[in-house]
């Protein structure tokens, strides 16, 4: 057990498609079968590739079609970096705690819905039972943990965007608007099957309030009225999936594409059903 072992068994519990496995000291990095390093994907070669070909072949499987080569990129960034900003931010919302991954400390097996993860290092708050134990690092209040996050989901998805980046014709801010939607929105998504999504948004506007480089934009949450009066919480991301090329009628409530017309509608038939 580790001091962000709680952290990851109720992820799990909530959201059961996503199981971390810690490793212990000197215990090797797992290998084979649809396991694949981050430090891997980072270097851009032919893990890389293999990696996007599940996505392209994935497109072609359920819609019938093929995706463009930068489509298919975005894609594959988006799956691998949507659940490893949760192991950095579920840890800091439960526990106020703040673990530190370097590429080389983090493996996906996404096939299966895993990842592993070697813990050396985190912040936390004073007080905090954990702040004795080797590898802790205290910092002095909210506001700089939340600086700890930052730089710890930073630290982790900066070596990903530049290999991920070339092939999907992004750079710079287009890159870090696409991180700072996978932040938020992993984040607000576990929240909502926590009980916790009101308590999720405040503090996400707290951690993304605008101005934080390397990130773009705030959390950006606001309200909706559905038809019968009801509030619908919503968000305008930084960037887009993309995933509008492969089926233009149907994107996300999130979309910076889909007006406010036509998330009530898709919101309110999500709470409906």
């Amino acid at each position: 057990m580790s001091v962000v072992s709680g952290a990851y068994a109720r992820l799990t519990d909530v959201y059961p498609g996503l199981t971390v496995t810690e490793l212990a000291p000197g215990e090797p990095a797992p290998v084979g079968g649809g396991w694949v390093g981050a430090a891997a994907l980072a270097e851009g070669g032919q893990a890389l590739d293999a990696f996007l070909a599940w996505d392209d072949a994935q497109v072609v499987r359920d819609y019938g079609q093929q995706a463009r080569p930068d489509v298919v990129a975005s894609f594959g960034l988006h799956r691998y970096a949507w659940p490893a900003c949760l192991l950095i931010t579920v840890p800091w919302f439960l526990h106020r705690r703040v673990p530190r991954f370097p590429v080389t400390h983090v493996s996906y097996d996404r096939t299966a819905g895993r990842m592993a993860v070697r813990p050396e290092s985190f912040a936390c708050l004073p007080g905090d039972p954990a702040a004795v134990l080797p590898g802790a690092r205290v910092v002095a209040d909210g506001e700089a943990l939340r600086a700890e996050v930052r730089a710890a989901v930073a630290e982790h998805l900066e070596p990903l965007l530049a290999a991920f980046g070339p092939r999907m014709r992004r750079r710079g801010r287009a890159l870090w608007g696409m991180a700072t939607d996978e932040v938020v929105e992993g984040l607000w998504y576990v929240a909502h099957l926590l009980g916790e999504e009101e308590r999720a948004r405040h503090e996400l506007e707290l951690l993304l309030p605008g101005a934080t480089r390397p990130y773009v934009g705030s959390a950006a949450f606001r309200e909706l009225t559905g038809p019968d009066g009801e509030r619908l919480p919503t968000r305008d991301r930084a960037s887009c999936c993309m995933f509008y090329t492969v089926r233009p009628q149907d994107t996300c409530a999130t979309c910076p594409r889909t007006c406010d017309a036509d998330r009530v509608a898709k919101l309110a038939a999500a709470t409906a059903s």
